[in-house]
């Protein structure tokens, strides 16, 4: 249990809700003093404490680390275990349940009751468990702790209550299910081998009771031993050895013979008449060479040996057995030998372990297989054996969402109702043809649409630059449509130098997305510093892709007094700017060219999202651009920015011109509230020298460019270690002159060697147990993390690393920083960390709101900018919008991570957007198409609460609520002193909003609004790491998802409602079925010993007859209910209901066949008396000698 805390409300003990005011706040969000507080500003707050509560709801994706595999063939699902102690259980699509051990240790083997509802878990920590599946989170009812021996294999009969259970040492031990006590009847491994045998047999591989006689027992040890052991008797029947390892032993379903798979590839076939040798020996995949030798083979991992009633010929399946001439260049394989017809099935990668499904769970009748199962170390599929080709099925669960490794996530809730149908129309024509047209086999449980359902949408960024549309509605996850943003990029071709580089480079992974689901715009950025905006349409076009080039570089010499910038203006025209030649002092051949070159001639697009214009910033003075920090979009607006570690961009998309490209200090104007210091000759020296001083230190520039980028990005901050010094000063937007590229790093090879996705990050994050040493700062704990420093300039250059200097520093900054200390170093890279379009107020005297863009910087500073955009759609198209830095608005401890705006009355203020509009739709002469704005102006729905709104700024270590247009500051509250906040979303939650947080620490926090009273404060990850950092998102209904692992997704809700109303939204996993009956053989099978004897393991196994066993053996570990309750504690309502129709379907068939047997009586009783009345007629006058 994790333990949390729930912080009390401060306004208001005895009311539900609390009416923020400036006049009046807790302990933790006080208003600043001083500060203006109008008193018309009433919100009547409505959250309080009771309305949020952490709960994880479903985990999506491939099982990461998968270990094992069992399927229940009455109930009809699946169980996967995994290495770090998971196990997901799925039945049809909605059935989808994760559970976890609490030790975390590897799931070595599972095993059902079949159609009993639950199921036995072995552990690598040498524990049993039992898991009640009768409920719709499955819960363990009893463990049982090995203390002296190893468990390696367990087998559990069909309708028994008797586990057998295998261990290293070569005992096997009977376990009760019931109790979850060892039997005191042993079978030792000296008592199964003959005494003159000096040898070892080894571990106990596999254990099967024999389908002629349950009181058998085949017991296969790893030397190649196979004994047989007569339970009643408690001694040997026979005894096989065989020179090669044995891995798996597969039964005939008659009961008189078997097959074992080696390690030398090959497969035996024995008979019980003789079993002095195997009665076949084959080489499936093995040769016969020249000299008469076989070929060496790899070993056969696991062998099924199945009957079928359609043939007379059985199935055999295999994993494993190539050759090793062959294997070398060849997949992983599965080989199915039906007859003389052998078919090798090629994996993409490693089998784990594979079953066969058959229609029967008895295992002395015909098998028939259906299906195999086949889970691999990255995937999961199941191949139709009923067609002769094999199909496989379509898999309906989301087991490829690691496909391509994810780098990014976004999350949106309460989406229009309208997009997800469109999504999934256009999606269904990416689809795979080929599969089965069978329904899917694993089909067990019952799932049902929840109550509370609304469109929901999560969106993946991935390595390969795909990006995926998932339907995340009712806690299920389906895809709808994948986007390739790799189409918009040439190709490399085969005779560049760097085509060679590129095959093992990600150059375009995604690193963020911004997606309006209402003008259904969407936009993308790369790792490469490039943007590409798409819109959708329902109809194929043929359009030329607009490519625009951003020379984001500046240098801090070149803007020292207010003179200079005014000379040079920093937004214009983007030809008013005079490109530098390539060949011009101070630049390299390879400046003023992207990493990646556009396809410059038009380009057929099917019909979904279609790129428009793609924005690439370029190499300067010989080096690569730095990556976007971050990224906004408004369709209403017309207007896309960006920015990075070296300032911002904002670009018209409708009129495809660059609007600005300014330096961060430029922002500033001339309120900058930073003493900058003058940088010593040395760093001058160093960083104006271009490609000559690089050469100098080339080992150590190599060596950090080889690092992953993307492993330093924490919130789209740049602290890569390949990040170059980033000063600031007069923009240069040059065209696109072409030059030649350099070998050594040309313009086209990006800054990193392979796009390391969020999926694998997994450094851990220092804690808050550090702060007391001094990880004051986030800078601190990354700069431990990666040993490098991420601000200081001569700190990139060194190769050898003092980490308790660089420690001091890092502490010694971020202390200063803290304690408004307005003095830092000129090389400090202040990124542009977050943009936020939006209805605002530029300036205090404003009386009206207008077009604005909010921009938080790395130091905590919020700069607003007001736009002049045309109101008319011709002029749009037409007239320039003006646009420029009005100063600083607010400071705040720690990077600036969002923006949101509210109105005087507490209501979330969304953003204006354009009505969704098909470019590509047929054009009506009559009604020419014009722009549809929705807008949202903060003066457009408060006339009571008169003009302004506020706006909620959240940064690293702090939250503000700041009033517009006066910029007085009404709340403030420090959300962490001992850690930093990473993720922060303002999201509606019981129809009302507040501020979600996510902490470095494993901390989940919430903060109503706009009085910034802590609401909920919950310890939910005890360690974290960059994986989680990167795709933790929240979203509007008390939602968020993180990435667990590299294949999964977990979701979770941070909403008490939703948590009340999880158990109705989950699927049941078990349905109460009758369990078929077993097939009546006749008399002469029975006769002739065809049929299984009957077997009473309670008369043998019970303690009455085989005694206790040691308790120093097993430790028994009992749950919170037993096996004699499970039942009755079942299923819930809808388990009742379907037991209820079940009893009375039952009733009423027997009933019926009553009646029929009763009907039958009575015609065959008329009968008799009819022919026994003809037969006395017939000889009523004759004489005794005449009959």
């Amino acid at each position: 249990m994790k333990k949390f805390r729930k912080v009390l409300d401060g306004l208001s003990s005895s009311s539900p809700g609390g009416v923020a005011s400036p006049l009046c706040g807790s302990a933790a969000g006080t208003p600043t003093a001083h500060a203006p507080t109008p008193q018309d500003i009433h919100v009547q707050e409505t959250l309080v404490s009771e309305n949020f509560q952490i709960c994880k709801t479903v985990r999506h994706g491939f099982p990461y680390q998968p270990t094992c595999l069992a399927f229940d063939p009455v109930q009809k699902i699946l169980a996967i275990g995994s290495r770090t102690g998971g196990i997901r259980i799925l039945g049809r699509p909605g059935v989808d349940c994760y559970s976890q051990h609490e030790s975390g240790a590897a799931v070595l083997q599972l095993q059902f009751l079949i159609n009993e509802g639950a199921l036995v878990t072995a552990c690598a920590d040498d524990t049993l468990h039992l898991w009640n599946l009768r409920q719709r989170r499955p819960a363990i009812l009893h463990s049982l702790k090995f203390n002296r021996e190893r468990i390696t294999f367990c087998h559990l009969p069909f309708q028994s209550k008797w586990l057998y259970v295998g261990t290293e040492r070569g005992n096997t031990h009977i376990v009760n299910i019931e109790s979850f006590v060892l039997s005191g009847y042993v079978i030792m491994w000296n008592k199964a081998i003959e005494l003159a045998t000096k040898a070892h047999p080894g571990p106990v591989v596999h254990l099967s009771d024999s389908p002629k006689d349950e009181g058998k027992l085949l017991i296969g040890f790893e030397s190649g031993t196979v004994v047989q052991w007569d339970l009643r008797a408690k001694k040997v029947d026979f005894r096989i050895y065989y020179d090669e390892a044995i891995h798996s032993v597969s039964w005939h379903h008659e009961g008189k013979q078997f097959m074992c798979s080696h390690s030398d590839g090959s497969l035996t076939m024995w008979n019980l008449r003789n079993t002095a040798r195997p009665i076949q020996i084959t080489y499936p995949h093995g040769k016969i060479l020249k000299d008469g030798r076989k070929e060496s083979c790899k070993p056969i991992l696991k062998v099924e040996y199945k009957t079928s009633r359609n043939s007379s010929e059985p199935y055999v399946i295999f994993s494993g057995g190539l050759s090793y001439d062959k294997s070398g260049g060849r997949r992983p394989t599965l080989t199915i030998m039906h007859g003389k017809a052998i078919t090798v099935l090629e994996m993409d990668h490693p089998i784990v372990e594979f079953l066969v499904l058959c229609d029967t769970p008895y295992s002395n009748e015909v098998q028939d297989p259906y299906a195999v199962v086949v889970l691999l170390e990255k995937d999961f599929i199941v191949v139709d054996l009923t067609q002769s080709n094999f199909p496989i099925f379509e898999n309906p669960y989301p087991m490829d969402i690691h496909e391509s490794p994810v780098t990014c996530t976004a999350y949106f809730a309460e989406c229009p109702p309208d997009i997800i149908p469109i999504l999934y129309s256009i999606g269904a024509k990416q689809k795979k043809t080929g599969y089965s047209h069978k329904e899917w086999p694993v089909s067990g449980g019952t799932w049902t649409l929840g109550s509370q359902t609304y469109p929901e949408i999560i969106v993946t960024g991935h390595a390969d630059g795909t990006v995926k549309f998932w339907d995340a509605s009712a806690i299920t996850l389906q895809m709808l449509y994948k986007l390739k943003t790799s189409k918009v990029f040439e190709k490399p071709k085969a005779g560049e130098g760097r085509a060679g580089e590129l095959a093992e480079e990600d150059p375009y992974a995604v690193q963020m997305v911004s997606w309006c689901p209402h003008s259904r715009l969407f936009c993308v950025v790369g790792i490469s510093a490039h943007v590409i905006l798409y819109r959708f349409s329902k109809h194929d076009a043929n359009t030329q892709i607009v490519s625009l080039e951003v020379r984001l570089q500046f240098d801090s010499e070149d803007v020292i007094s207010p003179s200079e910038t005014e000379n040079n203006p920093c937004f214009s025209d983007p030809s008013s700017h005079s490109p530098q030649p390539p060949g011009s002092p101070g630049s390299g051949t390879q400046d003023s060219l992207p990493c990646l070159k556009v396809k410059n001639r038009p380009v057929r697009m099917p019909p979904g999202y279609q790129a428009e214009l793609v924005v690439q910033l370029q190499w300067v003075d010989g080096e690569p651009p730095q990556q976007i920090t971050s990224l906004d979009i408004n369709s209403a607006y017309g207007l896309l920015a960006f920015g990075n570690c070296n300032g911002l961009t904002v670009v018209d998309y409708l009129q495809k011109t660059i609007l600005m490209c300014m330096g961060t200090l430029d922002l500033y104007g001339a309120a900058d509230p930073y003493q900058r210091l003058t940088r010593s000759p040395r760093k001058n020296r160093q960083s104006t020298s271009g490609l000559t001083e690089l050469s100098d230190n080339q080992v150590s520039m190599d060596m950090e460019r080889s690092k992953s980028p993307t492993s330093d990005h924490v919130n789209g901050h740049c602290t890569s270690p390949t990040s170059q010094p980033c000063s600031v000063g007069k923009p240069r937007i040059p065209g696109v002159p072409e030059g030649p590229r350099l070998t050594r790093r040309g313009p086209g090879r990006p800054p990193f060697r392979k796009a390391q996705s969020a999926a694998c990050m997994e450094i851990s994050l220092p804690v808050s147990s550090h702060t007391e040493g001094g990880y004051a700062s986030r800078r601190a704990m990354l700069q431990q993390l990666h040993g490098v420093s991420m601000y200081s300039h001569d700190e990139h250059h060194t190769t050898s690393y003092n980490w308790s200097e660089r420690e001091s520093r890092e502490n010694s900054f971020s202390r200063s920083r803290s304690s408004s200390v307005s003095s830092i170093d000129r090389d400090t890279k202040e990124s542009v960390t977050t943009l936020q379009f939006g209805e605002s107020y530029g300036r205090k005297g404003d009386a009206l709101p207008t077009a604005c863009l909010w921009v938080g910087t790395s130091l905590g500073v919020v700069l607003l900018l007001p736009m002049s955009i045309p109101t008319e759609e011709e002029e749009r198209l037409e007239d320039t919008i003006t646009m420029g830095p009005s100063g600083t608005v607010l400071m705040l401890k720690g990077s600036v991570l969002r923006f949101a705006f509210l109105d005087c009355g507490g209501t979330l203020i969304q953003s204006p957007y354009e009505v969704w509009r098909d470019p590509n739709g047929p054009e009506d002469p009559d009604r020419p198409r014009r722009r549809k704005l929705v807008n949202f102006s903060p003066s457009s729905s408060q006339e009571a609460c008169g003009d302004g709104h506020l706006a909620v700024v959240c940064s690293e270590k702090q939250a503000k609520v700041i009033l517009m247009p006066t910029q007085a500051v009404l709340f403030t509250h420090n959300i962490t002193e001992s850690s930093f906040v990473l993720r922060a979303d303002v999201v509606s939650v019981c129809n009302s909003v507040c501020l979600a947080c996510f902490c470095a620490n494993g901390h989940i926090m919430t903060l109503s609004l706009p009085s910034l009273r802590p609401l909920m404060d919950i310890n939910y990850l005890p360690l974290t790491d960059l994986r989680i950092a990167r795709t933790f998102v929240f979203t509007n209904g008390g939602q968020a998802l993180y990435l667990s692992s590299p294949t999964e997704i977990q979701r979770l809700t941070y909403s008490q409602e939703m948590t009340d109303n999880l158990q109705d939204m989950l699927g049941e996993l078990f349905t109460p079925i009758e369990t078929p009956e077993a097939q009546n053989k006749g008399f002469l099978k029975g006769f002739f010993g065809g049929n299984a004897q009957t077997f009473d393991r309670e008369e043998l196994f019970g303690e009455a007859a085989a005694g206790k066993a040691s308790r120093s053996l097993a430790q028994h570990i009992p749950g919170p209910m037993g096996l004699e309750n499970m039942k009755a504690a079942a299923g819930g309502v809808v388990g009742d209901l379907a037991r209820a129709r079940i009893a009375l379907d039952q009733r009423g068939e027997r009933l019926g066949e009553l009646e029929e047997r009763t009907a039958l009586m009575m015609n065959s009783a008329e009968t008799f008396s009819t022919h026994a009345h003809q037969v006395m007629l017939k000889h009523k006058d004759k004489k005794w000698y005449q009959l």
